[in-house]
């Protein structure tokens, strides 16, 4: 009998997915028969897919019902990518979910590395995806931040306020400074996502999967790397740096990071992640006390 995690089984009956998780063993079955895999161990710490170990030498992933565009949007990022800062994608059948990935090493958080470290190597090999994608049909990143705009008051609200005014105040000003500053002749193809979890080591560095896919400026993804580690460090400085080490512009980098934060903190927040939930939004009432 195939494992199914915890996680997993348990986010595909809130999505009503109870008939997909009776056919999963047979749907994987069939694939793998198709496809001419040898499956090893599941991986535990799947959340919106099946994850699994393939021979040879990949992993296959299937998505759980309900993310039909996310998977779209992956299976777009991981074609454009062609396997240079993202894993390379082997196969692919979108209609069932199913995607066969190179298979990659440890996280880059496991590696117990100081988060200076960390961050040059998200740097770098964020900035092997971005590139020009202007036919890929991805969402732009002035769209990400109208969604984001709508999304903060309503987690806000749902939530128990969870923190203060004037930060959620602070990150709907930012979210309309990035939906306004959006430029289709500068958007390139950005991951969307870029944290430790995320970054797997590679025979030749690392790189990045899950990717949740944009045509946006490239300062997204920093301002992804602005929201982790809310307890490591002086914000204000990273962001510096992050302009310093990439050349990009430093308050587009900010104020990702700072709608970002609030995001997903919300987030984290509604799912009952935490700390990390409550560490996100500490941080953003003290960035947003200091905000004039």
């Amino acid at each position: 009998m195939l494992p199914i995690p915890p996680v997993v089984r348990r986010k595909a009956l809130a999505l009503g997915a109870g008939e997909w998780l009776e056919a999963l063993p047979a749907l994987v079955d069939e694939i793998t028969a198709e496809w001419g895999l040898t499956l090893g161990r599941v991986y535990a710490d799947g959340t919106e897919a099946l994850v699994v170990e393939a021979e040879p030498d990949a992993v296959l992933k299937v998505a759980i019902p309900g993310h039909e565009v996310a998977v779209h949007h992956e299976i777009t990022v991981l074609r454009f990518a062609a396997g240079d800062g993202c894993a390379a994608l082997l196969r692919s059948d979108e209609a069932r979910g199913a995607l066969l990935l190179e298979r990659l090493g440890r996280s880059l958080n496991a590696l117990g590395l100081a988060v200076e470290q960390r961050h040059a190597i998200l740097c770098d090999t964020a900035a092997r995806v971005w590139r020009p994608a202007p036919d890929s049909g991805l969402p732009s990143g002035g769209e990400k931040a109208r969604r984001l705009a709508e999304y903060i008051p309503a987690a806000w609200e749902e939530t128990g306020r969870p923190c203060s005014e004037q930060a959620i105040e602070h990150a709907l000003t930012c979210a309309e400074q990035r939906r306004l500053a959006h430029d289709d002749e500068r958007a390139v193809l950005v991951h969307g996502d870029v944290h430790e979890w995320n970054a797997l080591q590679g025979p030749e560095g690392f790189k990045l999967v899950d990717p949740d896919g944009l045509l946006a400026e490239p300062e997204y993804d920093l301002g992804v790397i602005m929201r982790e580690d809310p307890l490591d460090g002086d914000l204000p400085a990273r962001a510096d740096w992050l302009a310093w080490r990439t050349g990009l512009n430093r308050d587009a980098i900010w104020e990702w990071g700072v709608v970002e934060r609030v995001s997903t903190g919300l987030l984290c927040t509604r799912i009952d992640l935490q700390p990390v939930g409550r560490q996100m939004l500490a941080a953003a009432d003290r960035i947003a006390q200091l905000t004039p």
